[in-house]
């Protein structure tokens, strides 16, 4: 195969047809440098054991490459999800692990675009920890994570990083806040988001009152890759309009905080008064933003959806997982998404398919940590209405995915923990993760004792909202009397999906790209 027939390939076979005869050399040449022993007439042309290197290799992944960014970066901040972190600076469970630099340093180096510190006064009170307060968590200095985020803010996107402070310190630590964060970020892209302490606004108030009491309780994501992901709408009463399900920024903040402080404040809001339509009214004349619980979402949107999705038009809505996962878990991520909040913030040392879908959604717009909502979540639809998610709709498209083969475990056993002298007996689950009526999950036949599973099996899935879709993969070792093993895992935004033949690369349970596992696949829609 010559550089012209690969590119005729890319273009029939592929749906590119944006490759250049020198871009078709270039990839024979790589290609071609890793195998060994070939004849001098196999050089400058791929012959078939290439070929399929070229295939499974990493020139031929499923979503864009290069990666680069694709979307329109010019609107304002509340048109995009943004890539968001809770607690981020707890390595482990949120009751008792330590409180560290490095959790930090890893999220951004995957691209976390929001980073969240709890700042307390230190033991002496004339100094400030980062730690969970009322907790056995061991604290970290405020000036080491703020070096950190200094030092790691672009390594992997050259887009802002959103500093949230929860901040319970006194005027002056506040004034030294303020020093420190100047002095360490300059003109640096980082934009700073902050609530005021409320130890200050009302002594009698605990700086806790909107969270729920930590219980340790089993929660899904305790096995090795929890439980399945899917979404569901709850019946419930109304929020009463008296209880405080939401945390804001408050407007007695100019009262209290030092001007300094208040200076660093880009993103902030009001309290308001009433009930959830008055707190989610948009004002014309001044954007804002709020906190919410998990549960709390769960609740307003069961009677409130409409109202959530008009304020996310031009407003921000964070979302923060509920105080009973202490064991660090996280939650559907997708009703968060789906209702146009942009910042549904995750514990990111965790695992599970919860993460596994956060770190899918932001593969997309080359992994900058800002994604473009989807048009129809920042306006009317044509007959004037907003987008319901639990509408019945008609299918725009459909995937047509095929599973070929995986190949690389025999490579890869020290860290897929498979034994090399007995090959597994793999399956694949495949599935999407989307609006309640696209989400299900299929799976392959089992292949035995083999290295290098073939399926050879097609599957298609109906999209009604394709925009929000995720494709999610997981390869499993079935055990006949244990729990099946896990073989890895992968999740993908529909939306940028290369259609043919790809090399589609696994990832452990954490999110770690393996070096050598990977899926040979075809997608196409139709």
């Amino acid at each position: 195969m010559t550089a012209e027939h690969l590119q005729r390939f890319a273009a029939e076979v592929q749906g590119d047809d944006g490759m250049t005869t020198e871009e078709a050399q270039a990839a024979v040449d790589s290609t071609i440098r890793e195998v060994k022993h070939l004849p001098a007439l196999h050089r400058r042309v791929l012959h078939l054991e290439a070929f399929f290197r070229y295939l499974l290799g990493d020139l031929n992944p499923p979503l864009p490459f290069p990666s680069k960014v694709m979307h329109d970066m010019n609107a304002p901040l509340a048109h995009y999800y943004i890539y968001t972190g809770h607690n981020s600076y707890i390595t482990g469970n949120q009751l008792s692990s330590d409180c560290s630099d490095v959790p930090i340093i890893e999220s951004l180096k995957r691209g976390v675009r929001v980073i969240e510190l709890d700042m307390w006064p230190n033991s002496t009170k004339d100094d400030i920890d980062v730690v969970h307060g009322g907790t056995l968590t061991a604290p970290v200095k405020l000036d080491k994570c703020l070096e950190a985020i200094r030092t790691y803010a672009f390594v992997a996107s050259d887009y802002p990083v959103i500093l949230t402070l929860e901040d319970h310190l006194t005027p002056d630590l506040q004034a030294k806040v303020a020093k420190l964060v100047t002095k360490t970020y300059g003109d640096k892209r980082i934009v700073v988001s902050t609530k005021p302490p409320k130890e200050f606004l009302d002594p009698t108030k605990s700086v806790k009152e909107t969270d729920e009491i930590p219980v340790k309780t089993k929660t899904s994501e305790e096995d090795a890759w929890g439980e399945e992901i899917s979404i569901h709408y709850k019946t419930q009463k109304s929020i009463d309009e008296n209880e405080e399900d939401f945390q804001y920024e408050e407007e007695t903040l100019k009262h209290i905080v030092e001007p300094e402080y208040k200076q660093l404040i880009a993103i902030t809001a009001k309290k308001l008064h009433g009930g959830v339509k008055d707190w989610l009214h948009d004002d014309p004349l001044e954007a804002k933003r709020i906190s919410l619980r998990e549960t709390r979402l769960e609740k307003a949107i069961e009677n409130h959806a409409t109202d959530v999705i008009r304020f996310t038009q031009r407003n921000l809505l964070r979302v923060f997982p509920k105080g009973s996962r202490v064991d660090s878990s996280n939650y559907n991520p997708l009703i968060g998404w789906t209702h146009g909040a942009q910042m549904v913030a995750f514990n990111m040392q965790g695992h599970g398919r919860s993460l596994w879908l956060m770190q899918g959604l932001f593969r997309a717009n080359g992994g900058c940590g800002y994604v473009k909502k989807p048009d129809f979540l920042l306006k009317n639809g044509p007959d004037g209405k907003l987008f319901d998610p639990k509408s019945k709709l008609p299918v725009k498209k459909t995937l047509k995915v095929k599973v070929y083969l995986g190949d690389g475990w025999h490579l890869d056993f020290k860290t897929t923990h498979f034994d090399i002298y007995s090959p597994p007996d793999f399956y694949v689950k495949i599935g999407i993760a989307g609006v309640q009526a696209d989400s299900g999950m299929k799976k392959t036949k089992i292949i035995q004792d083999e290295w290098t599973p073939k399926w050879e099996e097609e599957f298609e899935f109906p999209l009604t909202v394709p925009e929000l879709a995720l494709l999610r993969l997981e390869v499993h070792e079935y055990d006949m009397t244990e729990k099946d093993d896990f073989g890895g895992q992968t999740c993908l935004p529909v939306s940028e999906l290369r259609t043919g033949i790809r090399s589609v690369p696994l990832h452990d349970q954490k999110g770690n790209k393996y070096n050598s596992v990977k899926l040979l696949m075809r997608f196409e829609f139709v």
